[in-house]
């Protein structure tokens, strides 16, 4: 059997990409403001290897865009509600606008008060989380931010899609290197994911999902063909990743104000794929607690962690892949990058440099 062709890429310089993207977003009715921090969050994604929210994402923001599910230029409505508590209505836009509407007073707040949050509710958020909470580690703030999706995973003992893949983004600094970050989703598996292993014709292991009969497959085509993923943690501990499914739900959602996973129709759109939910964001100043000394106990607990067999600490996978990125270009398919080029009406110009 012979090996498949390797597949052509290309690196990209990071403001190239970002610039593309825009022209991309802009060209298919989002506002300049709007086009400029979705292609940030989508450029950066691909750029720290989160290929699952990066370019791969973008034929679904179009898609999108085009149905009239999302409105991209809105304007969202901040509203002050308490001295620790910002609202922000997304008015049908993406999550991401309205954060960086509501950033600054949300911010002040944090540093009178020492702890904020922030509801955002009628947004759609379709990209990586762990952008909105990494800037805020870099402020000297520890973040937490959480998001509910479409109904895509069974709850623990059921046998319908109930709930999304409800991701938890978490991100503290640390003294002498880049801040603590995670970003995962309660299923077993992002959802993205499971459209790569689709689309590239791989098997996924089994205990990630169940077809349109509740029964237990390996075949991500029937995951998403009317079945359904499954919450992490595996079959003796799945009770587990339901149940922060369910906390992302109320959080995300209920108090919100945004919908449930699955309470919205998009229906009377076709094309569309962005969740029209909510998003909680929480951010604690440790100043307040353990003044400057907080970034150095999280340094002491980094090197615990790697004095006890821990290869890999949160994050430094994306900040390795980030640094290969700015050194010599943002990887990509060759074949993708001429698709996105042509989708900014840009064709005819130079590629990427091949790799």
């Amino acid at each position: 059997m012979q090996n498949p062709s390797p597949v052509e890429s290309v690196h990209i310089p990071f403001p190239r990409m970002r610039s593309v993207l825009e022209r991309i977003f802009e060209r298919n009715g989002t506002s300049p403001g709007v086009a400029a921090i979705l292609a940030d969050n989508c450029a950066s994604a691909q750029r720290d290897g989160a290929m699952s929210h990066g370019l791969f994402r973008i034929p679904g923001y179009v898609s999108t865009l085009k149905s009239g599910w999302v409105d991209g230029k809105a304007v969202p409505v901040v509203e002050d509600k308490a001295p620790g508590f910002i609202a922000v209505d997304a008015a049908n836009g993406f999550a991401q606008p309205a954060f960086f509407a509501a950033r600054d007073a949300f911010l002040a707040k944090v540093r009178a008060n020492g702890i904020a949050l922030m509801a955002i509710r009628r947004s759609h958020h379709f990209a990586a989380l762990w952008p909105d909470v990494e800037p805020l580690a870099r402020e000297g703030l520890v973040a937490l931010t959480v998001v509910n999706s479409m109904a895509c995973v069974v709850p623990s003992g059921g046998h319908t899609a109930l709930f999304g893949t409800n991701p938890i983004a978490f991100a503290a600094p640390r003294e002498n290197g880049e801040p603590v970050v995670f970003d995962l989703a309660t299923s077993a598996i992002a959802h993205g994911d499971i459209q790569i292993a689709a689309r590239a014709g791989h098997d996924v292991p089994q205990g990630y999902g169940v077809d349109r009969h509740g029964e237990h497959t390996t075949k991500p085509r029937e995951i998403l063909e009317g079945g359904a993923l499954l919450p992490f943690g595996g079959e003796h501990g799945m009770h587990k990743g339901s149940a922060l499914s369910m906390m992302v739900e109320l959080l995300a959602a209920a108090l919100t104000g945004g919908n449930f996973s699955f309470e919205f129709d998009w229906s009377g759109h076709p094309g569309a794929q962005t969740p029209y939910t909510g998003q909680l964001i929480i951010a604690i100043d440790p100043r307040l607690t353990s003044g400057q000394g907080f970034a150095q106990r999280c340094e002491t607990l980094v090197a615990a962690m790697a004095g006890a067999g821990q290869k890999r600490q949160p994050g430094s996978r994306r900040h390795e892949a980030r640094a290969r990125s700015l050194e010599h270009g943002v990887p990509v398919e060759a074949e993708r990058w001429r698709e996105l080029l042509a989708m900014a009406g840009l064709d005819h110009e130079e590629s990427g440099t091949t790799a």
